[in-house]
């Protein structure tokens, strides 16, 4: 495994990671709610399932969710459901989503557990993440070299990139709340959010394979 083979792979998991999505509207979303700073633990949990996913394509068992419809799209609509229940959940929400700008206060929506555990379930819901990774890592791997390390540093890099990219978001989100904490639209980015949700999870849920 080249220097060149390492930046391709990287450049092009960037790009397939910082696409928006239902995994960094929900960065966007915790970050606006929370700061940058707590959303770490939303971040590590968007982390860890990308690992198991990408674990599980690298072990040749993706190929399995590739052949197998059923289990595909199980996955796909129970990710779906759970993007549609976020979002009817802000919508319905009687408070506005924008926070108090004081980070450092005890959560009233949410624990850091259930921010992790949210951002994995999440992830989770998306199983064109395995398709990907069983697509691109015979790509990057080289069959004269030992397999168990090329799969550690391509693993360790998707990690470290999958974490920057959410935090990218997250921060992107503690910036829209200084723009919007002013604006009459910043009363109701709750329902604006929660729409979006809703609107992502019914569109992957129609989506084809």
């Amino acid at each position: 495994m080249t220097l060149d083979f390492i930046f391709l792979y990287s450049v092009t998991v960037f790009i397939a990671s910082i696409i928006p999505g239902p995994s960094m509207l929900l960065a966007l979303t915790h970050g606006m709610q929370y700061g940058a700073k707590k959303t770490i633990a939303s971040a590590l949990g968007n982390v860890a399932v990308t690992l198991i996913q990408a674990s599980i394509s690298i072990a040749g068992l993706g190929t399995i969710l590739v052949a197998s419809e059923t289990v595909f799209y199980l996955i796909k609509w129970a990710g779906a459901i759970y993007l549609i229940y976020i979002g009817f959940c802000l919508f319905l929400s009687s408070n506005s989503l924008l926070p108090k700008l004081d980070y450092d206060q005890p959560e009233q929506f949410n624990t850091l557990r259930k921010m992790f555990l949210q951002a994995a379930l999440v992830t989770a819901g998306n199983p064109k993440a395995i398709v990907f990774f069983t697509a691109i890592f015979p790509q990057f791997i080289d069959p004269n070299s030992a397999y168990l390390f090329q799969s550690i540093i391509l693993l360790g890099l998707g990690a470290v990139i999958a974490f920057g990219c959410f935090m990218i978001y997250a921060i992107s989100g503690q910036k829209v709340v200084l723009l919007f904490s002013k604006a009459i639209v910043g009363k109701h980015l709750n329902k604006v959010i929660g729409g979006t949700f809703i609107g992502v999870g019914i569109g992957l849920a129609t989506s084809n394979k």
